[in-house]
C-alpha cells in the first residue's frame, strides 16, 4: 500500500478503489481500528457506484506514524470532560486528526471530497466539516456522536469490554476478541469471523499504546454542539438501534444538531456494519453523495 507524508508531519498508510476521475469519498475509521476495518468488498461496492474511495490508517494506528512514548493522562482528560472543564494538555486532538485527513486529500490532489467516518472516525469527519468546510462535498457520520458526554455513552458491559487491559500475545488477542461481540449486531454475530479479523489485525499492526492517545483526543476535543448547529454541509447520519458502544442517542442528537441532516436508524445494527446490511447502507451512502453533488 502507498504512504503519504502529509503536512501535519504524519505518514499515513492508505489505499484507493475506483477511478480518480470519480467524486472522492474519504473513509475515516474509528478508535484503534485499522483501515482494514473498512471491508475491501464494501469499498468496492462504493467504488462500483461511481466513487473514488480512499481508506487510511489514522495516526497511532495500523501502519501510519506512531507517536511512541508521548503520554496522555486519560483519567484526567475524561474527568475534565464530564465536569465540563478545560482538558489538560494532550499529544493531539481530533482537530489534528482532521488535519491529517485534509493532508491526505492534498497529497492526492483532491480539492473536495465526501467525508465519511465511523465511530471516532465520525467525530473526526464532523471536525473536518466544521474546520475545513471548503474541502467537504458532504458528511456521512456513522455510529458516532457530537462530543456531548450526555449522549451516546456505552452500556456498562460495552465499557468493560473496551476499557479492559489489552492482551500481550497474539493468541491471547485472538482468544479475547469475542468480548467485542457485546457491541456488534446481535442478529449477525460471527465468532469465527471476529477471531479471523483479530488475527489479521494483530499480524498487520498490534499497537495498544496508541489507544490511550486516541482516547485522550476524543475527550479533550470537547463538544461540537455549537459548531454543528451552524454547519452548512449536506449530512447523512447512520446509526444502529442495537449499538451498545455508542448508544443510539449519539446519532439522533447529531442529526438534531446539524441543519437538514438525514437520519437513518438501522434495525438489527450494532456498532459494526455486517455484510447483511451493506445493501441498505451502501445505497444510502451512494444516494446521499449523488444528491449532495
Amino acid at each position: 500500500m502507498p504512504r503519504a507524508l502529509v503536512n501535519t508531519g504524519m505518514e499515513l498508510e492508505y489505499d484507493t478503489f475506483g477511478s480518480p476521475d470519480d467524486p472522492a469519498l474519504l473513509l475515516i475509521m474509528g478508535f484503534t481500528a485499522q483501515l482494514t476495518a473498512w471491508d475491501e468488498a464494501f469499498c468496492r461496492i462504493l467504488a462500483g457506484g461511481g466513487r473514488f474511495v480512499i481508506r487510511f490508517d489514522n495516526r497511532d494506528c495500523g501502519l501510519s506514524t506512531k507517536l511512541d512514548g508521548q503520554v496522555a493522562d486519560v483519567p484526567a482528560v475524561m474527568a475534565a470532560a464530564f465536569a465540563d472543564q478545560p482538558a489538560p494538555a494532550v499529544p493531539y486532538t481530533l482537530s489534528d486528526m482532521a488535519a491529517d485527513a485534509i493532508g491526505l486529500l492534498d497529497h492526492l490532489g483532491i480539492e473536495r471530497a465526501h467525508i465519511m467516518g465511523a465511530s471516532m472516525g465520525g467525530m473526526i469527519a464532523q471536525t473536518v466539516a466544521i474546520e475545513h468546510p471548503d474541502r467537504v462535498r458532504s458528511l456521512i457520520s456513522i455510529m458516532s456522536q457530537p462530543g456531548e458526554v450526555e449522549v451516546g455513552q456505552p452500556t456498562a458491559e460495552a465499557a468493560a469490554a473496551i476499557f479492559s487491559p489489552p492482551p500481550t500475545t497474539r493468541q491471547e488477542y485472538i482468544d479475547s476478541a469475542p468480548k467485542w461481540m457485546v457491541w456488534q449486531s446481535k442478529k449477525y454475530r460471527d465468532e469465527a469471523k471476529v477471531k479471523q479479523n483479530a488475527a489479521r489485525d494483530f499480524d498487520r499492526s498490534f499497537y495498544p499504546e496508541g489507544a490511550t492517545r486516541q482516547l485522550a483526543a476524543i475527550y479533550a476535543s470537547g463538544r461540537r454542539t455549537e459548531m454543528l448547529k451552524v454547519l452548512d454541509t449536506p449530512t447523512l447520519i447512520i446509526h444502529g438501534r442495537d449499538d451498545e458502544l455508542i448508544t443510539p442517542s449519539g446519532g439522533t442528537r447529531t442529526a438534531e444538531l446539524i441543519p437538514g441532516a438525514n437520519l437513518l436508524l438501522m434495525a438489527d445494527m450494532g456498532h459494526d456494519m455486517p455484510e447483511q446490511l451493506w445493501p441498505v447502507i451502501t445505497d444510502a451512502i451512494l444516494s446521499h453523495t449523488r444528491h449532495a453533488g
